[in-house]
């Protein structure tokens, strides 16, 4: 999945994952209303792939459950994720890959506001504002490429 022959980070550091969560019988019932929380989305995007590197961006420590802040009452989404150096140029690639996963998988009630932790990225407001403009996302998205590139990191990796 790299982009060339170069990685960047040749080296990185690899996290242990965690657990899955169990789930209680109220989650499983239907017809009783669970709330969206933080480990919710956590599962939703831990397993988000690296485009440099056949690891997730939890096994990465690019996205961690404590970075994620969620309000199912006020219908808001806030992930904040760290790439892996601060010159890495895939933490837009990176932080595309996280809203579409989350666009494609909650309520359109949701605001999703994906941005780098601050003081770890060298270019970390140049990412975040392009990741907090609706057109520049659709844009991006609209470009058959990169749209390709955004899905190997949302599918599913072989075991």
């Amino acid at each position: 999945m790299s982009w060339g022959a170069r990685l960047e980070n040749a080296n990185p550091l690899i996290f242990q994952r965690t657990g899955e969560r169990p789930l209680t019988a109220s989650e499983e019932d239907e017809n009783v209303a669970d709330p969206i929380d933080d480990r919710e989305i956590f599962d939703l995007i831990r397993s988000i792939n690296d485009p440099e590197h056949p690891l997730s961006l939890e096994e990465l420590n690019v996205v961690e459950q404590v970075r994620v802040k969620v309000n199912d009452e006020e219908s808001t989404v806030s992930v904040e994720f760290t790439p892996t150096i601060p010159h890495c140029s895939m933490a837009t690639l990176i932080g595309l890959s996280i809203k579409v996963k989350l666009l494609r998988s909650l309520p359109a009630r949701f605001k999703i506001d994906v941005h780098i932790s601050p003081g770890t990225h060298a270019s970390e407001d140049a990412v975040n504002k392009q990741l907090a403009d609706k057109e520049r996302v659709a844009a991006a998205l609209e470009n058959s490429q990169l749209l390709e590139v955004v899905n190997q990191c949302l599918s599913t990796r072989p075991a």
